[in-house]
């Protein structure tokens, strides 16, 4: 995260900073950059659109139905209570109705009610997180609408039920699911570069429930062509989807450590003990690594416990990148890190490991106008020579993990 110099309101050991009050003030340049300009072209949207468009009463209605009907399912979230990490929902299932039945300035008004719900209602989140969240689905629904309306002058034939228009709502719907993951996904990786585009873009989970959105605004949107009051039918099984996701995600969060995505210690210990017990059964070799990172604390005290976070999320998906789909990686508490490596003997064990102390030992994390470089320890200890249980496994990497931090760090 890039923060200049004058930010500071107070000395480091003062606590304080502006970049504590304003977390986007720590943000890498391109990304502040980035964030600004797309705000900036929606409230160029709104002020032109606006100035285009006639209000019409009818329209106000159908658009009020609409967000009544987002904030019933925004209040059926808040019920059942969402956690930092859990971002999935089905409000496209309102926000694309009111792209293809109304004038496009109505799209890009409604993320902005919906999101100062979600703010106030559900969990208040990093408020330029909200801001540019509101600002990209603002632009990809009024694109989509755009596009609908050149095509379709009446959005009411939807209800007839013929193809050309349904074709030309679904295209629309598509487009605006795909121009929003482009903006959230150039937003990502210009936070973090050594993200792929792959790991921004690709996942079987989000393409499957983009595809559930889609379906749900396209039918809403028909129903609500046919008669508005048809949004009283359309309301339960929506919510219904809606608390049965946030519900599988709730279950994921559980199992994952916050601030750097990977499986937190409890499930961590139930995963390497399943492996463990199948290597028993099967005679394989099996390594563990417990990773520490060198002077962390040195990090929070003179940059702050913004850019410690961001060097542990950095970390973390190094991690990631270089291990296999298999191995099981987790954050064990602190600045401490844990790898079960099935399948691996002492020879692939220590180049794993030196793999990551080495790519670990070139990353560089930006902060308070300088680059932030760590090194990391790291013990191993193989299944069979060690110890055949998890916690003699666990012993053992730790005493060499102690060893390797006596003969001066940065070593395996």
């Amino acid at each position: 995260m890039a923060a200049t110099s004058h930010a500071s309101i107070k000395s480091r050991d003062g606590v304080s900073t502006l970049v504590d009050r304003w977390p986007l003030l720590g943000q890498r340049r391109a990304l502040v950059i980035y964030l600004c300009a797309i705000v900036a072209l929606d409230l160029v949207a709104v002020v032109l659109f606006a100035s285009a468009t006639e209000i019409r009463w009818p329209d106000v209605g159908t658009f009020a139905a609409l967000m009544m009907c987002g904030a019933v399912c925004i209040e059926a979230t808040r019920r059942l209570g969402m956690p930092a990490g859990v971002s999935r929902d089905l409000l496209s299932a309102w926000w694309l109705p009111v792209a293809l039945l109304l004038p496009p300035v109505y799209a890009l008004f409604a993320p902005i009610v919906l999101q100062v719900l979600l703010q106030v209602r559900v969990r208040a989140a990093v408020l330029h997180r909200r801001v540019f969240s509101a600002a990209a689905i603002g632009l990809a629904g009024c694109t989509a609408s755009v596009l609908f309306h050149w095509f379709v002058h009446d959005p009411m034939v939807l209800s007839r039920g013929s193809g050309s228009p349904i074709m030309y709502a679904v295209t629309a719907a598509l487009l605006f699911s795909l121009l929003n993951i482009a903006l959230i996904a150039i937003a990502a990786h210009t936070a973090d570069p050594d993200i792929t585009w792959r790991e921004v873009l690709w996942d079987r989970e989000s393409v499957l429930l983009d595809i559930v959105e889609l379906c749900l605004g396209v039918t809403v949107s028909i129903a609500c062509g046919l008669n508005l009051a048809l949004l009283l039918l359309a309301l339960p099984p929506v919510v219904l989807l809606q608390r049965s996701l946030l519900h599988a995600q709730l279950q994921a969060a559980a199992r994952t450590d916050a601030k750097t995505g990977l499986l937190n210690a409890a499930a961590w210990q139930r995963e390497a003990d399943t492996e463990i017990v199948r290597a028993r059964r099967t005679g394989d070799t099996l390594a563990l690594l417990i990773i520490d990172i060198d002077h962390f604390k040195r990090v929070n005290d003179a940059h702050g416990h913004l850019v410690g976070d961001q060097v542990l999320a950095g970390v973390a998906a190094t991690l990631r990148s270089q291990l296999r789909d298999y191995d099981v990686v987790g954050r064990f508490g602190g600045e401490e890190f844990v790898v079960l490596l099935p399948g691996a003997d002492v020879h692939e064990a220590r180049q794993v490991a030196e793999r990551l102390r080495t790519r670990i030992g070139h990353m560089a994390i930006p902060g308070d106008d300088t680059l932030i470089k760590v090194t990391i320890s790291v013990g191993v200890a193989l299944m069979s020579i060690h110890g055949d249980e998890l916690i003699d496994l666990l012993a053992a990497a730790d005493l060499a993990l102690y060893r390797a931090k006596e003969l001066g760090r940065d070593r395996v």
